[in-house]
């Protein structure tokens, strides 16, 4: 026998994707939270077509580029952005996690020093401290 139609389970709210800013503002946090250091956000709208910010950041060692990168996929998937990809967790050297709006690399201090990727992306002005 079914249930009447007041008491059927209700079907589960889905959460709207968050905006680039909203994104932005919450990965911020959780870097902050997980103590990553010289973390920096590059404005790249109207500059590049893959995505709006991008965010550099470091750990102090391998283990907490993973925790970083970790907790901040984790929230991701909390705020609505059910797959962000991941590359580089394995190593833990460099991790990069990609929720669409903002791009996100967590590195250890001397493989960011390395790259510097920071100096490709703002090789017109300075780049913005985050916080």
């Amino acid at each position: 026998m079914s249930k009447p139609l007041a008491e059927a389970t209700p079907a589960p709210v889905l959460k709207a994707r968050p905006d680039a800013d909203e994104t932005l503002s919450l990965i911020l946090s959780r870097l902050d939270d997980m103590k990553a250091e010289e973390t920096i956000t590059i404005d790249l709208r109207g500059k590049s077509s893959i995505t709006d910010y991008m965010i550099v950041t470091s750990g102090r060692a391998n283990r907490h580029v993973g925790a970083i990168a970790e907790n901040v996929a984790k929230g991701l998937k909390e705020s609505g952005i059910a797959a962000p990809h991941i590359e580089g967790l394995p190593n833990c050297d460099w991790v990069l996690i990609d929720s669409g709006d903002v791009i996100v690399h967590v590195f250890r201090p001397e493989v960011r020093e390395f790259y510097n990727l920071e100096k490709m992306w703002t090789s017109d002005k300075p780049a913005a401290k985050a916080r």
